[in-house]
């Protein structure tokens, strides 16, 4: 079994990987931001990115009403203090039945070195959605003369039979007659 490290220790080194999330999430979208204090919508990004809301047992509702409850009145974001002090209350919904220290570290581990957007889902969603695009099997209409088979642009080439400079509208019965009467 590893080797029993004093207490203090243990908090000091999660919780500066903690802080370092933290920070993270702070500044996320903010490029101002300090990271010294945490706006409402990145603590809910935050939460939903790490696992610590799950949609069950902490919901989007829960962590809103934590974040105003913690907060200075009057600010819109809290301070790394306030975070922990949210993170004592969502602990104990998220991990119910576990003792109120075993459920802080449970949600610090599911936070520490997590840094925003690195996270399953939101890759995922991004990948398909540009497959979807990229998939020139899909496209129909003249966007599909563009391609060949292996998706490879077919440059000038897929473009040159749609373009007839006659000026005349397709299949315009009088094409070529206009000069000569006049």
């Amino acid at each position: 079994s590893a080797p029993s490290l004093p207490t203090y220790f243990l908090h000091s080194s999660k919780m500066s990987e903690v802080e370092t999330a933290f920070r993270k999430f702070a500044i996320y979208g903010d490029t101002s931001a300090s990271g010294n204090d945490m706006t409402g919508k990145n603590f809910s990004k935050m939460c939903k990115e790490c696992g610590v809301m799950d949609g069950k047992a902490v919901t989007s509702t829960d962590v809103d009403i934590v974040f105003n409850k913690v907060k200075t009145k009057g600010a819109r974001t809290i301070t790394f203090a306030e975070f922990q002090q949210a993170m004592k209350e969502l602990c104990s919904k998220r991990f119910k039945g576990k003792s109120p220290e075993e459920a802080l570290q449970a949600v610090y581990s599911l936070i520490e070195g997590k840094e925003p957007g690195s996270v399953g889902t939101t890759k995922a969603t991004k990948v398909g959605g540009v497959e979807r695009l990229t998939d020139t099997s899909k496209y129909t209409g003249s966007h599909k003369e563009h391609f060949d088979e292996s998706g490879k642009g077919k440059g000038l080439a897929g473009r040159q039979d749609l373009t007839d400079n006659s000026g005349y509208v397709g299949a315009y019965k009088g094409a070529g007659t206009y000069d000569q009467t006049h």
